[in-house]
């Protein structure tokens, strides 16, 4: 009885152990890698790019769905940026909530 009580207890914890490999948001540490791969990756285009390099732009990125945040100097750059957002491995879509700023 005592063997089974143990076995019983043992394969519990077995299962929290394994089932630790998934965060609470039911994302997994790949999923987490990727979307963090795709970040930088977005990133990099956004500092490369010579009329958004300067600006702040938030670029977040969620099961390979990419959100743009911030501000862009006008609306081709926005278009040439998302475009090429597109094109990274792993991305399903680009929402740009970017705002044209206003040149003074």
């Amino acid at each position: 009885m005592k063997k089974v009580i143990l076995l019983s207890v043992l394969v519990v914890f077995g299962l929290a152990l394994f089932s630790g490999c998934a965060t609470m948001t039911g994302r997994t540490a790949g999923e987490h890698i990727d979307d963090a791969s795709i970040t930088t990756q977005a990133n990099a285009i956004i500092v490369k790019d010579p009329d958004a390099q300067y600006l702040k732009i938030d670029v977040s990125s969620t099961n390979g769905h990419v959100v743009l945040a911030g501000f862009i100097h006008d609306k081709k750059a926005e278009e040439r940026i998302v475009a090429k957002i597109r094109q990274i491995n792993g991305v399903k879509s680009v929402k740009s909530d970017l705002k044209v700023e206003e040149k003074k």
